[in-house]
């Protein structure tokens, strides 16, 4: 799904589904309350965040991983495996597909090693089994049935946390005071528009731009599409590289690519002449046979004191 425009203020749209919105967070707050969180016997950071939609969760969580192996470490990814259908394996980006074990994993999977586990807890405990001497809980912040020894809340700092209202009303996955009690840190990527860091004061911020790798193209004319929360987010990130967008198709989030839409998008970049672009998350799920036919913008973290998050997650 995109983020609906409701989701941004208290206008009557949120307004009217603010009943269902709380049964929502009352729902998530009783199942966090009555479940009791299981430790293992290595470390685990939980890259999560309040909010639905796209924060920059999954490069947040590939910029610790390098963190982690630059200090020596084995972090290996635990993921739920959002649409796939595989539990309880070890991702290999060369045998598994999107299907099978989700979008993010196969990204995930090209820094470090992902056990993908419906079950998160008992998903630890293989990926500990297979080495792993510390994890990086890939989302899982509402889940209840790991103990997270550090817990990052990400956030998009061009939209903070919306209008603060549960789903459907808006974005937040659960009550704001029930989730910042469990955060150990924040992490706000690009500028703080909406000022959310002043909600967090009692707990370490941590700042971050998304920073894109400029394509090296020279046809400037560009067909672009993505599967994500927040489209117009990659749309703007690729005007910044000074590419010029002739056309966009918007997908839902974590959507599989069929046949029919590739050829749809490669035959209208060839008939206006463009060059074709996507995301990272998106290009493990286009079929093999295209690939080389879609550029992908490449985006990694660019951290404001790199320092100071180094010595919090290593603590």
């Amino acid at each position: 799904m995109k983020t609906p425009k409701h989701w941004q203020t208290k206008n009557i749209v949120a307004l009217s589904l603010f009943l269902p919105s709380c049964l929502y967070a009352l729902a998530t707050w009783l199942r966090i309350k009555f479940n009791t969180p299981k430790k293992v016997k290595v470390p685990v950071i939980c890259i999560g965040n309040l909010t639905a939609g796209g924060t920059g969760k999954t490069p947040v969580s590939i910029s610790i991983a390098r963190i982690l192996k630059q200090a020596g470490r084995n972090p290996y990814f635990i993921s739920r495996g959002y649409g796939g259908h595989l539990s309880d394996v070890e991702v290999d980006i060369n045998l598994h597909s999107p299907i099978e074990v989700g979008d993010e994993p196969l990204l995930l999977a090209q820094e470090a090693p992902v056990i993908v586990n419906h079950k998160r807890y008992e998903g630890a405990k293989k990926a500990i089994e297979s080495g792993a001497d510390i994890i990086i809980m890939d989302d899982g912040f509402q889940n209840p049935s790991l103990y997270k020894d550090k817990s990052f809340l990400v956030i998009d700092g061009n939209i903070g946390l919306g209008n603060m209202f549960p789903i459907p009303a808006g974005p937040m996955r659960e009550f704001f005071s029930q989730g910042k009690k469990r955060a150990h840190a924040v992490i706000i990527l690009g500028e703080d528009k909406t000022n959310i860091a002043d909600k967090f004061s009692d707990l370490p911020v941590f700042y971050g731009d998304i920073v894109e790798q400029e394509p090296q193209i020279e046809n400037k004319n560009i067909v672009a599409f993505a599967g994500i929360g927040r489209p117009q987010k990659f749309y703007d990130s690729l005007k910044k590289c000074g590419l010029n967008i002739v056309k966009t198709f918007d997908f839902p989030d974590h959507h599989l690519y069929k046949n029919d839409d590739i050829q749809k998008i490669i035959e209208t970049a060839e008939n206006l002449g463009a060059s074709v672009f996507t995301t990272s998350k998106d290009f493990v799920k286009i079929p093999f046979i295209y690939k080389s036919k879609v550029n992908v913008l490449n985006i990694e973290i660019k951290w404001k004191d790199i320092n100071e998050l180094k010595k919090f997650i290593n603590s």
